[in-house]
């Protein structure tokens, strides 16, 4: 009776802490008595939902667990979590970027032996990029209820991919971008790879991207003060990145050209390098059969990109220097430019 009274009071109290996410202090115990391991089935997917398995190995006698993950609580939110253990679960809990889930089997009974899948939690993530899920530790009570705790430090990166990047030949450079924080979605889950990018988009891109600090007056009457590109255009213009299509003339909202994203490229990197175009030099022609179609002031910067390896010709033998370029081509190229700069 005393027995069963001690059993039932432990328990509660467990149960009770982890509703509190108070832990009880005990030290931890060496890896070697037991292994563990956290595993999913997929570490991509472009709906967010990923569902993480976590499993012990040589387990001598699990009666009862108490899991805590650390996580991104800003990003994601939890599902579920089950187990195939019998007994009763305290439903999973986050505070200040951690999940605590807790688990005890009921009654006078042996502990889970060997090897043993302790329970599955399905997570979702909200935005697209990487997560990183942190199985920090796990607190075993044996049937004699005697407790320890081990340290895991098990660690998996679950990527949210955006719905439209599905087999598009530029997702990988996108989603590193994504994660270095340089370029977002159109929202949550798309992304819209093959839509056309604007002037001003573009340059708040470069400006992002370089870290633009300084800005200035510019000479644009259709930067208006309040656009949400305002800032960024002074900061590109006063780093030497862009000129307008007139003197008084920006053309934000117009699609940006691929000679014209080339030139405004070519200017960030002399930008970085504290370099000069006018002193570097071409030691190639260019090889395109549309190179007749580079305006002259372009003929250079697309010369010196090309053979920098930051910009590809749209096929092998067109440079299509007139063609709207794209936001999968506008990240691409940013992507070479910040490897270069390293």
């Amino acid at each position: 009776m005393v027995y069963m009274l001690k059993r039932k009071l432990i328990l509660t109290t467990l149960i009770y802490n982890v509703c509190l996410t108070l832990a009880v202090a005990t030290p931890a115990i060496a890896a070697g008595d037991a292994k563990f391991e956290m595993t999913t089935p997929a570490k991509e997917a472009d709906n967010g939902e990923f569902t993480i398995t976590l499993k012990g190995q040589n387990i001598e006698d699990l009666f009862a667990y108490e899991v805590k993950l650390g996580i991104d609580a800003s990003n994601v939110e939890i599902i579920k979590a089950t187990t195939a253990i019998n007994g009763f679960s305290v439903p999973p809990m986050l505070k200040n970027n951690e999940i605590t889930f807790a688990h005890t089997k009921v009654g006078k009974v042996d502990g889970e032996k060997g090897n043993v899948d302790i329970g599955t939690i399905t997570l979702k993530a909200k935005r697209a990029g990487s997560t990183i899920i942190n199985w920090t530790n796990i607190k075993i009570v044996d049937s004699k209820l005697d407790s320890k705790v081990f340290t895991t430090n098990a660690s998996i990166n679950l990527i949210k991919i955006f719905a439209d990047l599905a087999g598009h030949w530029a997702k990988s450079d996108i989603m590193q971008m994504v994660d270095k924080k340089v370029v977002e979605g159109m929202d949550d889950d798309h992304f819209a790879p093959d839509s056309n990018v604007t002037r001003a988009q573009f340059a708040t891109l470069l400006s992002k991207a370089l870290d633009l600090k300084d800005d200035g007056q510019i000479p644009f009457a259709d930067v208006t003060s309040g656009a949400w590109f305002e800032s960024s255009v002074k900061k590109a213009y006063a780093a030497g990145l862009i000129n307008g299509v007139a003197d008084d003339a920006f053309a934000p909202e117009q699609n940006i050209t691929r000679e014209e994203m080339t030139a405004m490229l070519l200017r960030a990197k002399a930008h970085a390098t504290g370099m000069n175009i006018d002193n570097m030099t071409v030691n190639g022609s260019i090889h395109f059969s549309d190179e007749t179609a580079i305006n002259d002031w372009a003929k250079k910067v697309v010369a010196l990109a090309v053979e920098s390896g930051l910009m590809n010709g749209r096929t092998e033998r067109e440079f299509a220097p007139q063609e709207h370029a794209s936001r999968a081509e506008s990240v691409v190229v940013l992507k070479r430019l910040l490897a270069e700069l390293k």
